[in-house]
């Protein structure tokens, strides 16, 4: 399991944990059972930007807001310090690497992933990049170029039960995750 190696804390009492993933993969249904089961706090990065306005403006061929990234880690600076997050977003490479003890990023096959993403409403290059990220795998490298290798995973997430299978284990590591203790 990712993050067994028990380096993270930095005083907390709770570990951070970051899942990502391609939109569609499920991230925010896994984050929520996952809240649910630990009383950890979810956190989804896309309604923090909207409801907080972290973002600089509007990116009008992907339909979606350009996030600040400062602005989104500043936010997050106290309740990361504090521990117990859960969060929730498709990208990974701007968030501080002290602030995770465990990365999971999220993958679907390509054809359900374009099912559940043109259910959405996702077309034209916002439909092809998201298939194309996922297809290229560029979540994972990006997880992978971005923090220790020993705190990265991925799990499959196609269906209701991958999602149900993969709560089981990220909850056992949880619930067993202890703060390194500096002598």
């Amino acid at each position: 399991m990712a993050g067994d190696s028990g380096r993270g804390g930095g005083g907390r009492t709770r570990p951070n944990i970051l899942v990502s993933g391609t939109p569609g993969t499920g991230k925010t249904t896994t984050c929520s059972l996952l809240a649910d089961a630990t009383r950890l706090r979810h956190i989804n990065v896309g309604d923090l930007v909207r409801e907080k306005g972290l973002h600089d403006g509007w990116d009008e061929e992907f339909d979606c807001h350009i996030i600040n990234e400062d602005l989104v880690c500043d936010e997050l600076e106290d309740l990361m310090e504090e521990g117990g997050n859960i969060v929730d977003y498709h990208g990974c490479d701007f968030f501080p690497e002290r602030r995770f003890d465990s990365v999971v990023v999220l993958q679907t096959d390509n054809s359900i992933l374009h099912d559940r993403l043109t259910s959405r409403g996702y077309m034209g290059p916002k439909l092809t990049n998201n298939i194309e990220c996922e297809i290229f795998q560029v979540l994972l490298e990006e997880a992978k170029a971005s923090y220790a290798e020993d705190i990265v995973m991925s799990l499959q997430s196609d269906s209701v039960d991958d999602i149900s299978r993969n709560v089981a284990p990220l909850t056992e590591w949880i619930n067993n995750w202890r703060p390194v203790r500096s002598s």
